[in-house]
């Protein structure tokens, strides 16, 4: 009697919870870009984790100060380059100027572009969100003293971006049709083969690993990310006008990236070149009315980066925790290291591979001496990293504010110029990759450059968090090969260097207009 009771009882339970089950709502099912997100996840938590790892530096066990190891791999790399060639980042600056300026141009020289599209080309990859949103992280997070670090940061990259470009330029694939392949999958499994057989095999292994990650972090965080960013801050300002619409601005912006990246690195050159003077010079002029209108306090806001760069009181870490934030940001800024910028800087019309790194070495002055300075004299002039409230662009578009109600108008234009600027770019480096691992095809060339547009569109429609934390983890990978390419190889650069320098003082080697 007792066990009949029981399952009646149990019957009697189980129709009822059908009956309230029948009655409630169905869960809704998961949309795509949420089945993706939780396909990609644990993936992107495994590399990004692994590639990203932190070791303890100091502060204490209930707040410790972390260092990532790959930031401490690409620092190494800017002094061991350094002051391997004798500070060139110092000593080339000029030189570096005069051949921008075009005063060595040949123009029947082998390439494609002149050192300045070479050059605005790889800075329309560089300079972005990083400089906006990033320095006032670094500044929210490690004081104004992170500044200095980060301003330091840019200048030992310039000795990288000189080694690693020149590499590019060297040990670059000349075509019948003019056309021109080179960046670290050209140099590491070319340069490596030639100077130690032994170690040909270990240099095509380096060589596929840098082109498979520049495939991904450039569909990741060249082609998504970038155009998921636009879509955000375009619609954040329209009122709700584009709400739900981002397929349509993903399409439109897909055109007219296509329109550019179709045509290669001539046509992308050719747009940089008007491009980056013009999106650079808006946000310039705007951070320079913001310090020119407090000018009386600019003399304190350089002693308050100064003193926080040495004391950084109130920080989690310190002076360590400072520098920490300072250098890792510069790292993302400007890529010194990452072995993109050698993709574009290959294709430069020249005789002299050397040249090319003495204009290389003006991308991280550029992108993080100059433009990232500008952004923490922004933040820290107008008093925002005290005010707090913000983070990331919102910050640096608070400060702007305080100013003028337009120029968040204007810093909205620009995020959209940088985002475009870096989409064009990345297509062109994860193209090039392509057609490395296809034995130079055209074909995939191309199937790659519209498969990429694609994925703009995608990016406009779908949460990509996990997607981009394993195109960013995939991409920053290209350090570890990349440099030790450039390691094996800078017995050859500083040969190659020393006879480029010996003609240019011998005037063999003159100025395109004789002087």
């Amino acid at each position: 009697m007792k066990v009949k009771t029981i399952l009646a009882a149990a019957v009697l339970w189980l129709s009822l919870a059908g009956l309230a089950m029948a009655q409630a709502p169905a869960p809704a099912a998961p949309s795509l870009d949420e089945r993706i997100e939780a396909a990609v996840r644990p993936v992107a938590d495994a590399i990004s984790g692994a590639i990203f790892y932190e070791v303890r530096v100091g502060g204490t066990d209930e707040a410790p100060v972390m260092f990532p190891l790959i930031v401490a791999w690409l620092i190494l790399g800017g002094l061991v380059t350094t002051i391997y060639f004798r500070f060139i980042n110092i000593r080339g600056f000029r030189h570096g100027l005069d051949l921008i300026r075009g005063r060595y141009a040949d123009p029947d020289s082998a390439g494609e572009v002149s050192h300045f599209r070479a050059l605005t080309s790889a800075v329309s990859g560089t300079v972005g969100l990083g400089n906006i949103a990033g320095v006032a992280v670094a500044i929210t997070v490690g004081g104004p003293g992170a500044t200095f670090w980060m301003i330091l940061a840019g200048l030992l990259g310039m000795s990288t971006k000189f080694a690693e470009c020149s590499l590019g330029v060297i040990y670059r694939l000349e075509k019948p049709d003019g056309t021109v392949s080179g960046g670290p999958m050209y140099y590491l499994r070319r340069g490596i083969a030639e100077n130690y057989p032994r170690l040909a095999g270990l240099g095509l292994v380096l060589a596929v690993v840098v082109a498979l990650c520049t495939m991904a972090g450039a569909i990741g965080a060249g082609a998504m990310f970038q155009a998921n960013q636009a879509y955000s801050q375009l619609a954040n300002i329209s009122g709700g006008a584009l709400e739900g619409r981002g397929w349509l601005f993903g399409l439109v912006y897909a055109v007219l990236a296509g329109l550019v990246v179709v045509g290669g690195i001539t046509r992308i050159g050719s747009v940089t070149a008007r491009l980056v003077p013009g999106m650079a010079g808006i946000y310039m002029l705007g951070a320079l009315a913001v310090i020119l209108l407090h000018l009386p306090q600019l003399p304190a806001a350089f002693m308050t980066i100064l003193e926080g760069a040495f004391t950084a009181q109130g920080v989690q870490g310190g002076v360590i925790g400072a520098l920490i934030v300072g250098f890792r940001r510069a790292a993302f800024s400007n890529e010194a290291g990452l072995g993109s910028a050698p993709i574009a800087h290959a294709a430069v019309k020249t005789r002299e591979p050397m040249t090319e790194g003495f204009v290389a070495l003006w991308e991280p002055f550029i992108d993080t001496v100059v433009i990232c300075t500008m952004t923490a004299l922004v933040i820290i002039l107008t008093n925002q990293h005290v005010v707090g409230g913000a983070d990331g662009v919102a910050l640096t578009s608070n400060a702007f504010a305080t100013v003028a109600g337009w120029l968040p108008y204007a810093l909205t234009l620009v995020v959209l110029l940088f985002a475009f600027s870096t989409t064009i770019t990345w297509a062109y480096y994860g193209a090039k990759a392509a057609s490395f691992l296809a034995n130079e095809s055209k074909l995939v060339l191309y199937g790659f450059k519209f498969f990429y547009l694609a994925m703009v569109v995608v990016g406009c429609t779908m949460s990509i968090g996990s997607i981009v934390d394993l195109a960013d983890g995939l991409m920053f990978i290209m350090a570890i090969p990349n440099l030790i390419g450039v390691y094996l190889l800078l017995p050859v650069l500083r040969r190659k260097l020393a006879d480029y320098q010996a003609r240019l003082a011998s005037g063999e080697i003159r100025p395109s207009d004789g002087s």
